[in-house]
């Protein structure tokens, strides 16, 4: 009788993401810094663009906000986005404003040929559970050449805004695995 082989075998590295919102550049740099210090070399970095699509940020943040993806060159185990999550938590707190709101809201994310994974603290019906309070959040799915939604996407990625960016994000990672054999 053939068996599968263990999970080990099956699970595939992934391209490691950050979607970062800000409005001061300068707190911006100082949360990349600390990202490669834990992530290593950046591979890919978006030109920001304006985030307005929810208001839900701006009494905390200010504004006008905006969204830069940040992509790193080593690719992750999948199972390495609770870490990452509470990594980004750490430096969103580390760098918070005197009154304790972030000036800064690191989203982690993770890139397949087939998906873009965000990682949350929230909880939504769609999301997995995964470990210490992090959700993982299945946003998009490629199909046909592009980027495809749920009905529970969010408005901005829901919108296309990211869809080139996520594109030349997982062109790297094709890249990266041929190159890797896989």
């Amino acid at each position: 009788m053939k068996t599968n082989p263990p999970a080990k075998h099956l699970v595939e590295p992934v391209k490691l993401f950050m979607a970062v919102l800000y409005s001061d550049k300068a707190q911006l740099d100082k949360a990349r810094q600390r990202l490669r210090e834990i992530h290593g070399e950046e591979d890919f970095v978006s030109q920001s663009v304006p985030f307005d699509h929810t208001d839900f940020y701006r009494d905390e943040m200010g504004g006008p906000l905006e969204r830069i993806f940040i992509s790193y060159r080593e690719l992750v185990e999948p199972g390495r986005l609770v870490d990452v999550k509470l990594a980004a938590d750490r430096i969103e707190r580390e760098l918070a404003g005197a009154d304790g709101g972030r000036t800064v809201n690191i989203d982690p994310g993770l890139l397949d040929y087939q998906k873009v994974v965000l990682a949350s603290f929230k909880f939504g019906g769609q999301k997995i559970y995964l470990d210490q309070g992090v959700w993982a959040d299945l946003t998009l799915y490629y199909r046909k050449g592009g980027w495809s939604v749920f009905e529970w996407t969010f408005p901005d990625f829901k919108a296309g805004l990211y869809d080139s960016l996520l594109l030349e994000i997982r062109t790297l990672y094709k890249r990266q695995r041929k190159e890797a054999g896989g």
